[in-house]
């Protein structure tokens, strides 16, 4: 069986835009699922009359500490290998960014002129800010989604899409990296965490967010 990739290069099929991410993310889910065994194994092996059995976290340590360097590197890979589509959709990037700055300008020539006498506690989100906002709520939504119904995730990505403001791929990308992010903040907390099983079972939770990343990257919008 082959896999079909794209003969275009300036749009090439996600799953081979992504291919090295993608398979660091795979390497990332073994990883957690080999550094859980080496807790859980020596458990299984042990005759079932032992008090105590001796484990070792350092596997989740490796692996855990170099796991955001390597999907850093993983990306930027990528990159070199598909110039033509970087600089394609960094000109789709900033034509979605200038559609969304102008509606958060509109937005704020709109909005209501009377001001609270006193400054607010919190500052006000400035135009540029907002606009980066829009970006990463629509990735975290996405990604959010998808756990429960991918195909009404793809919908919501056609109905965020819709007005210009943003596109399908970088809204993809952005779920992808929100699903990244969520696995790495658990892996975080197995390397520091001092209890072998806690640290096992939160190697086990961090993989399905990989799991999702994998998905979010694979899956062409159209």
């Amino acid at each position: 069986m082959t896999t079909t990739r794209s003969d275009r290069p300036a749009r090439p099929a996600r799953q081979c835009r992504h291919a090295r991410q993608i398979a660091e993310l795979v390497l990332l889910i073994e990883d957690c699922a080999r550094a859980a065994g080496a807790v859980f194994g020596p458990l299984a092996a042990a005759p079932p009359e032992r008090d105590s059995v001796e484990v070792t976290l350092l596997p989740c340590r490796q692996m855990s500490s170099g796991a955001a360097l390597a999907l850093d590197r993983a990306r930027a890979e990528d990159a070199r290998r598909w110039p033509d589509a970087v600089r394609q959709e960094e000109a789709n990037a900033a034509r979605t960014h200038a559609a969304r700055l102008a509606v958060a300008r509109a937005e704020e020539f709109t909005a209501p002129a009377d001001q609270p006498a006193d400054p607010p506690v919190v500052p006000l989100l400035t135009v540029e800010q907002t606009a980066e906002i829009d970006l990463v709520s629509s990735g975290d939504e996405v990604a959010a989604l998808w756990r429960s119904d991918p195909a009404a995730a793809i919908a919501r990505v056609r109905d965020l899409t819709a007005g210009g403001e943003l596109g399908p791929d970088e809204i993809l990308d952005q779920a992808a990296h929100a699903a990244e992010l969520a696995g790495l903040l658990t892996l975080a907390q197995a390397r520091t965490t001092a209890d072998p099983s806690t640290a096992a079972h939160l190697l086990l939770a961090a993989a399905p967010d990989f799991a999702l990343a994998v998905q979010l990257l694979a899956t062409d919008p159209d």
